[in-house]
């Protein structure tokens, strides 16, 4: 940025005055707020988040420096909720991501499946077998199996587990049977989410790296706990 174009030292003291004040009406709000979902704290938090966001790019752009805030933004939040106080109904969305990592294993436990059932047919002669095709044993096992337990066991079907998410939705009323079946996740309005849970390994890898920026220098990971590198290298040398 050009000097013309920086902002004046004065211009960055105002900005950080700023913060001071959207803190100081955050904390207020937090103290004064009537239950989990209050709206005076969610502006304040707005407020303070857009107040800091302001103070860091003045400080930048003036000093080259950088504050250690990370407020999340609006695009790794959910919206403040605007569904009714008292639900009568809920939707639940679910989300589970599968890699096929042994297709012969899934292919065995489809045909175990299907060996049951062709054993308590009445006509054998027309059974008809899903389960050659790794697409036809998805389909037995889902359609045998709830999709709790494929998760639960799913190392025994041949299945590694990907990202997952589950969202609550809330609503006036029950959906009319059949309305929703041909687009279940079509019509998910965002500010009736009362909670949502995501899984997925990418929080595990940011963990992990966390852990190791925070390790001395001369500390290492030994059988998943925390050893001195010089106890390390006595054990070694044992």
């Amino acid at each position: 940025m050009s000097d013309a174009a920086q902002p004046t030292a004065a211009e960055v003291r105002a900005a950080a005055e700023a913060v001071k004040t959207a803190l100081d009406r955050h904390l207020a709000a937090v103290e004064r707020r009537t239950g989990d979902d209050d709206p005076a704290v969610y502006e304040a938090f707005n407020e303070l988040a857009a107040a800091a966001e302001e103070y860091d790019e003045l400080l930048y752009d003036r000093y080259d420096e950088v504050t250690p805030f990370e407020i999340p933004g609006a695009e790794d939040t959910l919206p403040r909720y605007e569904g009714p106080e008292e639900p009568n109904a809920l939707s639940v969305l679910i989300r589970r991501d599968y890699a096929v990592v042994e297709p012969q294993r899934l292919l065995a436990q489809a045909e175990r499946v299907e060996a049951v059932e062709e054993e308590g047919a009445t006509a054998t002669a027309g059974f008809d077998a899903a389960s050659g095709t790794v697409h036809g044993a998805l389909g037995v096992l889902f359609g045998e199996f709830e999709p709790d337990e494929i998760a639960s066991r799913h190392k025994e079907f041949g299945l590694e587990e990907g990202d997952s998410t589950l969202w609550v939705t809330a609503a006036d009323e029950p959906a009319e049977p059949g309305d929703w079946l041909e687009a279940p996740f079509d019509e998910v309005d965002a500010q009736r989410v009362v909670c949502r849970f995501d899984v997925s390994s990418v929080f595990d890898d940011e963990l992990d790296d966390e852990l190791e920026d925070d390790l001395a220098p001369d500390t290492e990971l030994v059988g998943g706990g925390l050893a001195d590198a010089d106890d390390v290298a006595d054990d070694e040398d044992r």
